[in-house]
């Protein structure tokens, strides 16, 4: 089972997409699922349902950041080079998906912040969105990268 797989399991239980995307790489940042989880809560929907950057893409920042971000403000190579990372996925996602944006994704004409309720998910959602696919894909990506540019473990 791949980890596009995964996560696309974890958004048909529920979690949003940024929750799901990060919640399948848990393991492999050393949080456990529950923490990743009420971290990346608030990305969904394109920040809060600000339908505004993607929240499977706001997954993927999460987890490259935590593989090879840095914690020194005075590092500028580390600091460029984990901003070089999320420029090539998101112009992959971008290339392969038109957009990183939440609202274009969904083709929603109306512009600014969504109700805050969120869905309820039944088939007809999941018939309505491209959000599992988005979900999948943003982790399978993720993956593959991760494959061609080891980390270093923490």
């Amino acid at each position: 089972m791949s980890r596009g797989d995964i996560a696309k399991e974890y958004f048909t239980e529920g979690y949003n997409c940024s929750q799901s995307v990060a919640m399948a790489y848990a393991d492999m940042i050393g949080i456990n699922k529950d923490t990743v989880a009420k971290m990346t809560s608030g990305f969904g929907g394109g920040m809060g349902r600000m339908r505004e950057v993607c929240g499977a893409f706001s997954g993927v920042t999460f987890v490259l950041s935590c593989l090879y971000g840095y914690d020194d403000a005075k590092d500028f190579a580390s600091k460029s080079e984990l901003y070089k990372r999320v420029q090539q996925l998101g112009s992959r996602f971008k290339e392969d998906n038109g957009s990183i944006v939440c609202r274009e994704l969904l083709s929603l004409q109306t512009k600014g912040a969504d109700n805050p309720t969120p869905e309820k998910r039944t088939p007809e959602y999941y018939k309505k969105r491209p959000c599992p696919e988005l979900v999948k894909y943003a982790a399978d990506i993720l993956e593959d990268y991760i494959k061609e540019n080891p980390y270093d473990k923490m």
